[in-house]
Order: C-alpha cells, then sequence, then structure tokens
C-alpha cells in the first residue's frame, strides 16, 4: 500500500469521525430532557442558583462554540466531568470497564471459540443430522431477543432450579477461593445469553462463507493435486472464508469495550453499558458523548484494523 492511499484513507477516517462527532453531538444536544432536571423538586435550588449551575456546566453558551470546547478537550483525553455525579467521565469508564470485560469479554472469547469449529463442521458435513442440529440452535440464538433469553434463563435456573443469583452482586470482592467461586457463579448466566446471541451470528456468516467456496474451482484443483481435505480446509477454504468473517470479528470488538446494554440492564451488571443507560435517563450529557463517541472510534480502528488484515489472508487485494 503506497504512502498516498496510506494518507487518502487517513483523511477519510479523520472525516468521517469529526462527521460522527458532529452528528452525536447535536443530538444529544437537542435531545428532550434536562440534565438539571433533578434540581427541580428541591426547593432549596432556586432558579437563580440552577441558572448559575447552568453557566458553570457551559450549558448556556451556544452550541457550536460547545461542541468545539467538547472536541477539542476530547482530542486532549478529557472528556469532561459528569453533571450528575461531577466525577470526570473517564473515571466512571473505568470504574465500569472491569464488569464489562468480565462478562462481555468472556462471553465474546467463548463465541469465536465455539463458532469456529462448529461452523466449519457445520458446512463441511451440510445436510447431516448434526448440522440440522447445530443450524436449529443458531436460528434459535438469532432469532430470541437477549432480554427474552435472560429472563427465561433468569426463571428457569435462579428462581426454579436457584443454581444461579437473579442477580449481580456488584459489591461482592474476589479475596479468596469462595468469593472467586461466586463471582464465577454469578457472571453464567450473562455470559451464556451473550455467548448464544453472538456465537450464532457468527457461526451462521462463517458457514455461509465456507459453503460459498467449496464448489469453486481452486479446490477441486487443490483435491486433484493431492492435498487431503483437512489441509485442502487450512490452506484455501479459510483464508477466503475468513475475509468477511474477519470483518464481523472487528466490528463486534469494540462491543466487548462499551458493553451488552441489554444484558447488562437485565442481570444488574454495573458495565458500561448500563452507564450509559443510566446517563441517558440524567440527562448526562458528557458521559453519553464519551461513551458513545469512544464507541464509534473503536467501529473505525477496528475496520481499518480488518481492511489491514484482508491482505494478510489474500495478498491479492489492493486498496490502490
Amino acid at each position: 500500500m503506497g504512502y498516498f492511499s496510506i494518507f487518502r484513507r487517513f483523511l477519510v477516517t479523520l472525516s468521517t469521525l469529526l462527521a460522527i462527532s458532529l452528528v452525536l453531538f447535536i443530538v444529544v444536544a437537542l435531545a428532550p430532557g434536562d440534565p438539571l432536571s433533578d434540581f427541580a423538586g428541591n426547593p432549596a435550588i432556586t432558579a437563580q442558583v440552577r441558572e448559575n449551575i447552568r453557566k458553570s456546566l457551559g450549558l448556556d453558551q451556544p452550541l457550536p462554540i460547545r461542541y468545539f470546547k467538547w472536541l477539542w478537550a476530547f482530542i486532549h483525553g478529557n472528556l469532561g466531568y459528569s453533571f450528575s455525579s461531577r466525577v470526570p467521565v473517564l473515571d466512571l469508564i473505568f470504574q465500569r470497564l472491569p464488569a464489562t470485560l468480565a462478562t462481555v469479554g468472556i462471553a465474546y472469547l467463548f463465541s469465536v471459540a465455539i463458532a469456529f469449529p462448529l461452523g466449519i463442521f457445520s458446512a463441511i458435513h451440510r445436510q447431516s443430522w448434526l448440522d440440522h442440529i447445530i443450524t436449529f440452535f443458531c436460528f434459535l440464538g438469532i432469532s430470541l431477543p437477549t432480554f427474552l433469553t435472560g429472563l427465561l434463563l433468569i426463571f428457569i435456573f435462579s428462581i426454579g432450579l436457584k443454581w444461579f443469583p437473579t442477580l449481580y452482586n456488584s459489591s461482592l470482592e474476589v479475596k479468596d477461593l469462595p468469593s472467586l467461586l461466586e463471582q464465577i457463579r454469578q457472571s453464567i448466566l450473562p455470559i451464556a445469553v451473550l455467548t448464544l446471541y453472538q456465537a450464532s451470528s457468527l457461526l451462521r456468516y462463517l458457514r455461509a462463507a465456507i459453503l460459498e467456496e467449496l464448489p469453486q474451482d481452486y479446490l477441486r484443483t487443490a483435491l486433484a493435486k493431492g492435498l487431503s481435505p483437512n489441509q485442502a480446509i487450512k490452506k484455501h477454504i479459510l483464508k477466503n472464508a475468513l475475509i468477511p468473517v474477519l470483518t464481523l470479528i472487528a466490528l463486534e470488538i469494540p462491543a466487548v469495550f462499551t458493553g451488552a446494554l441489554v444484558t447488562e440492564q437485565i442481570f444488574g451488571i454495573p458495565g458500561i453499558g448500563a452507564l450509559l443507560i443510566e446517563s441517558i435517563n440524567h440527562g448526562d450529557t458528557p458521559v453519553i458523548l464519551g461513551i458513545t463517541f469512544t464507541y464509534a472510534i473503536l467501529i473505525v480502528l477496528f475496520s481499518w484494523v480488518a481492511d489491514s488484515l484482508y491482505r494478510l489472508l489474500d495478498p491479492r487485494i489492493n486498496y490502490d
């Protein structure tokens, strides 16, 4: 890839992020709701005090000025302060990140580990009874929304069998083996919900990509030259089939850092997804912008990473 192509892609990426930041800021700023609505029911806070608070938060300034001040601070690593707690947004994100990584991150690793062998097996043994079983569970995992799956698992395994706790205990500290086992126990259900959904989606994409490669002429040529089916899969089929699948994997990785909104709400996990929902309910603009724009940056970044990895899988791909 030439230097001009890299520079051109950098400009496209930069302009994309700027456009996203502008749209996000305008949507959040013009959304209904008042960040100071929590003070409305407090008789000790007069209208003058509320106006002074509004000025101290910079909410009295014109929208363009607020946007450029926020963007300039974001570029310098300052995501601002939460309107509700007056805590730096970056500190809030780092406080919630471990809970998100412990559930969403582990679930995604399990999803990849499950989807790849089952997807390859299902494609190669198409129309077999095992393929039908795998396909059935895939459609089940994709069709059922996570809130329904979560409620079903809670009803069966928490309320009915009482194997797992109903809600996530955020105050639990892992200090010894019993507390570690309790942490694992309360994480099983949310991880299972996310793993079922993510693995089903990834498995279907991988199976479809491999099925597209099986009738190709290059595979018949490779088998005619003496390659075993396993060697043909490793050296030829997977390289070509992984190109579309790699995009899906790359675009799903940012969700590992930004949390699962629905699942974290159902199980009471104090992750970044739950923080975003709380911030939307309170009109906490800095937190909303900090999380959503960070997610947008990660999406663009990992899309760029996926594009760069394409050439490793297929050297014929040239962006020039």
